[in-house]
């Protein structure tokens, strides 16, 4: 009886720490303190404008259809597509596929059915698709953005062409506003305006030329042009910061980038709202990089503007701008795309704790780093433990690697042992606490020790472990074409983030919040 009180005393106090529902995600939106309002200027800053932009020439063309664009309320519904049963138009297109592709996404950015995919004989109708491979697709004609590709995969996310790029000295060469600017973050504390840059770029894994030449667009922070007083105040243009907080101006812009790279990529995004609540539908055959800057720049303009800002005829044009500060991107991509091949496999990993002891999965497929972006991240709290104290307990590594970061509530584990985390696999871990946690430049055999678990490095009510992958830069869906796979157990999504579950054979375990039985998870004797 004593025995089952103190189980029962375990599980209620999981329950009370609400292990993981704020995890990560809520975590990096205040990750230190609640926003601190009296930063704030009491009068009102000149509001932020787009930079003056010439009317273009030619207005970006449409590529998937004609006809009139939905203008939405405040609250706007979910653009409908039309089909079979709403429209007697139907036409055939030829698509062919890029890196990344898989039949179900290709449907859902089309509006088909998968198997409504007329598809040659030979090709896998599970898993990635080979690049280059033309499919028909049944398409009913709605009004779109342009279809071409505007912008790399690899030059918006944290990929091999950011190896080697200093963005100290890209900073201090440029000799603008940035270069003399300082900001204190709890961890690591006071850092220069170029490592606020590297921060965001290493833990969102979004391209540090990116935010650079997001800052010299918006704000001309970077070049030697001195901003004006709005720009320099809120130079995103996110007016929810305090003033001058450059992390959390670049944390939001991270947040938006990824939210449109990924929700393309994992079928999650089909249509645009712009900053006046009008929407557009995104062309079916873009990528996901072209996507993501899509996104961001429909967040702050009406449909007019972000035209100008992303017309690739425009001499004044954001892209035109990047090409300028860091060279033609398309050429540095050829060098490295596709990211990653359609045969891609995940090497061998371990459930990331000791044998024998009771686990939880609080969360199933969630934010890799922040609110929005990839579904890429598995949350799992130990038995026992009040709040936040870290645990006793040790989070083990998954895999065999290089430690290439360990820094407050981060370890970041290099499995090819290149020293680079853009490159190959990489396995991320985040709310290790700093006792007993593993230094950088370790070389770690599986099961090796990494730390214990803790709320450090992010918003969290609950000790608990965060990991996620990514593979050449690019966080990887735990439920997507490359399962999630620890110990033989397989990541499921849910219809939301951190709902889904653990599946080996017959076995299920349910993610939950509070733990419970359904949701533990115990590494066994004979489990790898």
């Amino acid at each position: 009886m004593r025995l089952l009180w103190k189980s029962l005393a375990g599980l209620m106090t999981l329950g009370f720490m609400g292990v993981v529902l704020w995890g990560l995600s809520g975590g990096q939106e205040f990750w230190w303190q609640p926003l601190d309002k009296t930063n704030i200027p009491a009068q009102p800053v000149e509001d932020f404008a787009l930079p003056d932009l010439p009317a273009p020439s030619q207005p970006m063309q449409g590529g998937y259809g004609e006809g009139e664009v939905v203008t939405s309320p405040a609250e706007p519904a979910r653009l409908q597509r039309p089909d079979s049963q709403t429209s007697s138009r139907r036409e055939w297109v030829t698509y062919e596929t890029q890196s990344g592709d898989t039949l179900e996404v290709v449907a859902v950015r089309f509006g088909v059915r998968p198997e409504e995919i007329e598809t040659p004989p030979e090709l896998s109708r599970e898993g990635l698709l080979s690049p280059g491979r033309k499919l028909r697709i049944p398409w009913h004609p709605v009004p779109t953005t342009t279809d071409e590709r505007l912008f790399p995969d690899s030059e918006l996310v944290l990929s091999p062409s950011s190896v080697g790029f200093d963005v100290r000295g890209y900073v201090q060469r440029a000799g603008g506003y940035l270069a003399g600017y300082e900001q204190y973050l709890p961890s690591p504390g006071q850092i220069s305006g170029a490592e606020v840059v590297q921060f965001v770029a290493r833990n969102y894994a979004i391209s540090p030329r990116v935010l650079l030449a997001l800052l010299e667009y918006q704000a001309r922070w970077v070049m030697g042009t001195p901003p004006s007083t709005a720009a320099e105040a809120f130079p995103l243009g996110h007016r929810q910061a305090p003033a001058g907080d450059l992390y959390r101006q670049l944390r939001w812009a991270a947040e938006q980038l990824a939210e449109g790279y990924y929700g393309w990529r994992e079928g999650r995004l089909t249509y645009l709202t712009f900053a006046d609540g009008e929407m557009l539908f995104l062309a079916p055959s873009l990528n996901a990089g072209t996507v993501a800057l899509m996104y961001y720049f429909a967040a702050l303009y009406p449909r007019a503007q972000w035209e100008q800002v992303l017309d690739p005829n425009a001499p004044e044009s954001f892209l035109a701008l990047y090409h300028d500060m860091f060279g033609d991107p398309w050429q540095r991509a050829r060098l490295v795309e596709p990211l990653y091949p359609p045969d891609l496999q995940q090497p061998e990993m371990v459930l990331p704790f000791t044998r024998h002891a009771p686990w939880f999965l609080t969360s199933g497929p969630h934010g890799a780093y922040g609110n929005k972006g990839a579904w890429a991240a598995l949350d799992f709290a130990p038995l026992g433990g009040v709040g936040c104290r870290p645990s006793y307990y040790w989070v083990l590594a998954a895999a065999p690697g290089l430690v290439v970061r360990s820094e407050k509530g981060i370890v970041v584990l290099d499995l090819d042992g290149d020293g680079h985390e853009e490159t190959g696999w990489v396995l991320f871990y985040l709310h290790i606490a700093t006792q007993d946690r593993v230094p950088a430049g370790t070389l770690l055999e599986r099961d090796d020790f990494v730390g214990h678990p803790s709320c450090e490095g992010g918003r969290a009510t609950g000790t608990h472990v965060h990991i996620a992958r990514r593979y050449n830069g690019e966080w990887m869906a735990a439920a997507g074409p490359v399962p999630f796979v620890l110990g033989g157990w397989q990541a499921y999504a849910g219809d939301e983030p951190r709902v889904g579950f653990l599946k080996r054979g017959e076995d299920i375990v349910q993610a939950s919040m509070y733990g419970g039985e359904k949701a533990r998870i115990i590494r066994g004797k004979n489990d790898p």
